[in-house]
């Protein structure tokens, strides 16, 4: 069993005691854990490697002025600072693109560092002809930030990649939401969900097919949300088929 899941499943014991690897583990697990929800953003990292890509890019910020206001006012997170609200709406483009992609610390910068720019790159070829719009890198955000983004940018679809909760096996875990029609007000009932994309969860190129999928969906049916099923299936063929 402990061959097939990364779960804290038998231990062993030493006496009526865990062994002592066992709790030099949890100890490392808990403090990777803790230093992820506090990491600041490396968004100037960021930045540099979405530019030798080939993405053009933005910077924005939410109104929580730094990360305990965040972490104590979750609404400040769910909305931009007034530079970044002037910033993104001077960046507007006519028509508007199909799809802005905004990077997020939220709860693990690490997560947004590690895996958002393999995400964009394994995406980006399954959209041919689609409009793309800047990719933003947005430090103290929550997932609604994406709303007054979206807005703000006059993009059909918002796609926020963003840090999840940090469990103790999985400090990097990157979420994936989805948003048609992105306005301030949007609620979660509203959006699309794909959750620990790494290496050690759903993959790069599964996570890819499945937000392609649910991407043209939502634009074919004018709404995201719990009206749009992931109904895509694997995205690679069984071992040895082609």
């Amino acid at each position: 069993m402990r061959a097939f899941t990364p779960a804290r499943i038998a231990l062993g014991r030493a006496g009526h005691s865990q062994t002592t690897d066992t709790v030099l583990a949890f100890g490392l697990a808990h403090a990777q854990a803790r230093d992820a929800v506090h990491a600041p953003l490396a968004r100037a990292a960021i930045g540099q490697a979405l530019e030798a890509a080939g993405f053009a890019r933005l910077d924005a910020h939410s109104a929580a002025a730094d990360r305990q206001q965040y972490l104590r006012r979750p609404d400040l997170g769910r909305r931009l600072d007034p530079a970044s609200r002037a910033r993104l709406a001077a960046a507007r483009a006519v028509p508007g693109p199909d799809v802005v992609f905004v990077i997020a610390d939220g709860l693990s910068a690490v997560a947004a560092e590690r895996h958002a720019l393999p995400l964009l790159q394994a995406v980006r070829p399954l959209l041919p002809g689609w409009r793309f719009g800047p990719v933003v890198v947005a430090e103290q955000a929550r997932v609604a930030l994406g709303d007054e983004i979206g807005a703000e940018m006059g993009t059909l679809q918002v796609v926020m990649l963003i840090g999840e909760r940090p469990g103790l096996s999985s400090p990097d875990s990157l979420g994936i939401y989805l948003t048609h029609g992105p306005r301030v007000g949007r609620t979660d009932a509203e959006r699309n969900c794909i959750s620990n994309v790494r290496p050690q969860g759903l993959s790069y190129a599964e996570a890819a097919a499945r937000l392609a999928f649910l991407l043209r969906g939502a634009l074919a049916l004018g709404r995201s949300g719990v009206d749009l099923k992931d109904d895509s299936g694997p995205a690679l063929p069984p071992p040895g088929q082609s």
